[in-house]
């Protein structure tokens, strides 16, 4: 069974960065894509960033493009998310995502069967 731990979120000022974690277990990774999606009160949930689980295939919202870097831990089955310059408009709950596609990483969340249980990351401004 696939299990998704997210880690690394907080409170942050303006301009700030942190780095979420994604931990994942449960199955061999290979033909993975992993994604991080964001959901703030009252909106629905949305793409933030993408990548196949090689590493050469990775995809960002418009809203994150040059801001946010997605990234998987070498040997690891880990997938993190960087986030600098963060605007409070990023306020959200972060999840991780996870399902097989052996292709490019989807953008939409009903093609991810696995996800985790979030985490707030809060930008004061």
């Amino acid at each position: 069974q696939v299990q998704l731990v997210e880690s690394g979120g907080g409170l942050v000022q303006a301009g700030g960065s942190l780095r979420l974690s994604c931990a994942a277990s449960g199955r061999t990774f290979s033909n993975y894509a992993m994604g991080w999606f964001r959901q703030a009160p009252g909106k629905e949930r949305e793409f933030v960033a993408t990548l196949n689980w090689s590493g050469t295939s990775t995809f960002y919202a418009d809203s994150v493009k040059g801001r946010f870097t997605i990234s998987k831990g070498g040997a690891s089955n880990t997938v993190y998310l960087q986030m600098n310059s963060l605007k409070p408009e990023d306020k959200a709950v972060y999840y991780c995502a996870a399902d097989r596609h052996s292709g490019e990483p989807p953008l939409r969340a009903d093609e991810y069967a696995y996800w985790g249980q979030g985490i707030q990351v809060t930008v004061s401004s």
